[in-house]
């Protein structure tokens, strides 16, 4: 799951980045409204945390202009603020959600997820292929009864393909899905991922699960009877 995060205060960006990476989210980090109208505009994301008062664009102001280029991403905005007419103000701007800061992060983590859910796609948590189980609320990987430790990177791309199942996810989607806003597009960093998944989910099992479909990208398949 990938979430945009647009706040001015670094130190306070750093902590929330660090926070949602550990629960094993991708985060992307602006720390101006320019900015994040251009990640939010160019990438595709599950959730967006904006702060409310950001330089060159504010965030109520940034709300209008994404919901005005059809961007329907939730978004949760943060401020010192806590007027009602504030609130209204991001309300009405086409926020999904808002929260006062100081805040525990536990509370922000819950919103994130609880917005993530109405954008979710799929009706089960348990994302599966053949005897290979992913939950995506407790993040637990099974493969049979063995479970799978995968790092933050390696559960982000196994996700993606089996969200994906039996369909082609191009080396591209997989970059701007599982990766930093930044990164080299001519680095192997995917296919050695790909490499440590299958050593990981394949190795002393029988079935293949992660296939490579040359020019085109990887490929979770489920086998045939």
């Amino acid at each position: 799951m990938k979430i945009l995060l647009i706040e001015d205060e670094k130190k306070v960006a750093s902590f929330i980045k660090k926070g949602l990476e550990e629960e094993f989210f991708i985060v992307d980090a602006a720390f101006d409204g320019k900015q994040g109208f251009q990640f939010a505009t160019v990438e595709n994301y599950d959730v967006i945390i904006s702060d409310i008062m950001l330089p060159y664009i504010d965030g109520i102001t940034l709300t209008h202009l994404l919901r005005e280029k059809k961007i329907t991403t939730p978004i949760l905005l943060l401020t010192v603020k806590d007027a009602v007419k504030d609130k209204v103000a991001g309300l009405d701007a086409g926020a999904d959600d808002y929260l006062t800061k100081p805040f525990a992060f536990e509370e922000l983590l819950a919103r994130v997820r609880a917005l993530a859910r109405r954008n979710e796609n799929t009706l089960s948590p348990v994302l599966q292929a053949a005897d290979l189980q992913l939950d995506q609320k407790t993040h637990k990987v099974l493969r049979g009864e063995k479970e799978i430790l995968l790092t933050q990177k390696e559960y982000a791309i196994l996700e993606l393909l089996l969200l994906n199942k039996n369909s082609i996810v191009s080396r591209t989607k997989l970059m701007e899905n599982i990766y930093e806003y930044h990164f080299d597009t001519g680095s192997n960093v995917i296919e050695v991922y790909i490499n440590k998944l299958r050593a990981k989910i394949e190795t002393g099992f029988q079935q293949q699960l992660i296939y490579t479909i040359r020019g085109s990208g990887y490929m979770i398949k489920e086998p045939s009877e």
